[in-house]
């Protein structure tokens, strides 16, 4: 057979009162008839259990994965085409991404046959380009920072210095932290001119070091002929105020006729939430060790501090814990062969990828250096496919396969309170964790169980009659709350998703907690006694479309959000004043279904990571949508 693969169309057509339909159509370019082929593919719009095919028979589904065959008499001649349609689908589709994302055939001979795709069309109407998401912009003042300063009052100046460098006298503190700027400067800009010199140099100006007794992450900026003075009271604030001169210096040597320089003024900074966080989901994407430390100097050039590691679900267990290699053996393996079956993106080859624990020890102490707390999360009770498929005996197996109820497609996905190996299996995994992160908190999801989970296991149904628990949520309470004491006797607090509350909840008492549904979830839980993070998916979730046309890429269960609205969006919204030490910061989070590709993810992420940045950094009447529009351009993507 050539090299020349197949390839597959596929259409979404509307159907009023129903969730429409899809059509398929696969085109052999091989050099050979195919026969007694099955077809398989990935989509976030699944085929529901219900539903109607027209020239193919569904063999199987999991999750996103798809597996059809044609006619048992279809002779697929090279050059000719197959078409199937499909009517019973999950959900309708919204957007070009809302089709294949991967795709393959299995011959009849066991091969797996590589099959090329591409966007979902929309049939019987035309499909709309997105519109400019980002104006130009306009400026104020002509400088080049984001987030802006608390206080920003300066003066422009005309020529722009050669470099800056540290005045006679400064300490080794200072240089070594100019250092390390210059080097996350020269990481995310490696054909820019450096902003700093550790020497005197013709046409530069001196920095001038002082320490005083501001808030924590704090700096003041004072500009002179003379030279600049930066005041700090802390290692972050020093690193912050020496980010905001790279970023202002960088900006009037690339854009001169929009950006300057400061000559005289002053900047008085300091953040407005103590977490400003981003989350990366690398389970449904790996992302290798060199993408998350730019993704780190990125959180870094934007003074955000907290980085949310979601290592697990469903799709990948992408941790070594040296206890289990079955985790990372089997649970961060997908493909046509393997225990776990293609999921987004997956096609004819396997595909794999898991941190070792030398290089998340290397990827913390990165993050440690630019002042950024990485937050570990391992996905409990549900989400937890990948680990149960690894770890079999974690299941009881007296249930009945018809009984599960299922979160994604995903059926059996959660952890059983009821068997003891549960508790033991996450011990071993928090022992191997806590020596590797040394963050105050253990995120431990507590997010989607189904509800009707374990009713049908008979260890659940005796445990709830022993203990007087009542339902999913009850067990789920239970779970957290003997989780929480794991936690506690290791010297770590609980973070969850909002419905660790669910059922009862567990202590609030050094559990934070993140709203992600909304925000009026948040002030609950602030009721309640949770700290609270606020990164609802109608906001702060980067994987959501960004405008309602058919061509723009990205989920829409949460609804279109475009750049415009995250920046504009306040997450205290309506918390009341008594509340609002409950309220910690807030968070963007980066789900990775959609992110087959680095320019999908760019595409997706930025502007909005920049503008929620600058939302946790910047007071509200500080904030301006035309002037971060003008400065954000000049971001650095992944």
């Amino acid at each position: 057979m050539t090299s020349a693969p197949c390839h597959l169309e596929a259409c979404w057509e509307p159907i009023e009162g129903t969730t429409g339909r899809f059509e398929f159509t696969l085109f052999n370019f091989t050099d050979e008839t195919l026969t007694g082929f099955r077809l398989a593919y990935t989509s976030l719009t699944r085929t529901a259990d219900t539903h109607v095919c027209q020239g193919a028979t569904l063999l199987r589904r999991n999750a996103n994965f798809h597996e059809y065959a044609p006619p048992a008499e279809l002779a697929l001649a090279p050059g000719e085409q197959w078409t199937f349609r499909v009517s019973g689908l999950t959900r309708p589709a919204k957007h070009c991404t809302d089709g294949v994302k991967s795709a393959y055939m299995t011959l009849s001979d066991g091969r797996a046959l590589p099959v090329t795709f591409g966007d979902l069309m929309l049939k019987g109407r035309k499909s709309t380009a997105a519109p400019a998401l980002l104006p130009e912009g306009r400026l104020d003042q002509p400088f080049s920072l984001l987030p802006w300063p608390a206080e920003c009052r300066l003066t422009a100046g005309g020529e722009v210095p050669v470099a800056l460098y540290p005045a006679p006298g400064s300490g080794p503190v200072h240089r070594k932290t100019m250092v390390a700027v210059l080097r996350l400067f020269q990481r995310l800009f490696p054909a820019a001119n450096v902003p700093f010199s550790l020497t005197a140099v013709e046409g530069g100006v001196p920095v001038i070091f002082a320490s005083s007794s501001l808030s924590k992450e704090g700096y003041a900026l004072d500009f002179s002929p003379g030279g600049i003075r930066l005041t700090s009271w802390d290692a972050a604030g020093l690193q912050y105020g020496l980010t905001t001169l790279a970023q202002m210096l960088h900006g009037a040597r690339t854009e001169p006729a929009r950006f300057k320089f400061p000559v005289a003024g002053r900047i008085s900074d300091q953040p407005r939430y103590a977490w400003r966080g981003c989350h990366l989901d690398v389970s449904r994407q790996f992302y290798p060790a060199a993408d998350i430390s730019r993704l780190l100097d990125i959180l870094a050039w934007n003074k955000l501090n907290i980085f949310h590691w979601h290592l697990t679900d469903d799709e990948a267990w992408r941790i070594e814990i040296k206890a289990y290699p079955a985790l990372t053996t089997i649970g961060a393996r997908r493909g046509p062969n393997e225990i776990l079956v293609p999921q987004l993106g997956d096609g004819a080859e396997v595909r794999e990828g898991h941190y070792s624990q030398e290089t998340v020890r290397e990827i913390v102490a990165h993050a440690a250096a630019l002042h950024i707390e990485i937050i570990p999360e391992i996905d409990i009770p549900g989400h937890c496919t990948a680990a149960l498929m690894s770890i079999p005996e974690l299941a009881d197996g007296q249930e009945a396969p018809d009984s599960y109820r299922s979160v994604q497609g995903y059926p059996n996905n959660a952890l059983n309170p009821a068997i003891p190996a549960t508790y033991e299996f996450l011990g071993k995994v928090f022992d191997e964790l806590i020596e590797l992160f040394p963050s105050d908190y253990v995120h431990v999801g507590g997010d989607e169980v189904a509800n009707g989970s374990w009713l049908a296991s008979p260890l659940c149904r005796k445990l709830m009659d022993q203990e007087g628990i009542e339902g999913t949520f009850g067990l789920q309470s239970y779970f957290l709350g003997k989780v929480k004491a794991m936690l506690d006797a290791r010297g770590r607090k609980l973070a969850g998703w909002n419905e660790v509350a669910h059922g009862g909840g567990v202590n609030a008492e050094n559990t934070l907690l993140m709203a992600w549904e909304n925000q009026k979830v948040g002030i609950e839980l602030a009721h309640e006694g949770y700290d609270v993070v606020i990164t609802p998916g109608q906001a702060y979730y980067l994987d959501m479309v960004q405008a309602e046309d058919w061509q723009e890429p990205g989920a829409s269960w949460a609804g279109t959000v475009p750049p415009h609205y995250t920046y504009t969006y306040e997450a205290e919204g309506d918390f009341p004043d008594e509340l609002k030490h409950k309220l910690k910061g807030i968070q963007a989070c980066i789900w990775s279904e959609n992110f087959i590709s680095k320019a999908y993810f760019n595409h997706l992420v930025f502007p909005r990571l920049n503008a929620i940045a600058e939302a946790a950094w910047t007071p509200k009447p500080q904030k301006d949508w035309e002037r971060f529009a003008a400065i954000t351009r000049l971001s650095p993507l992944l």
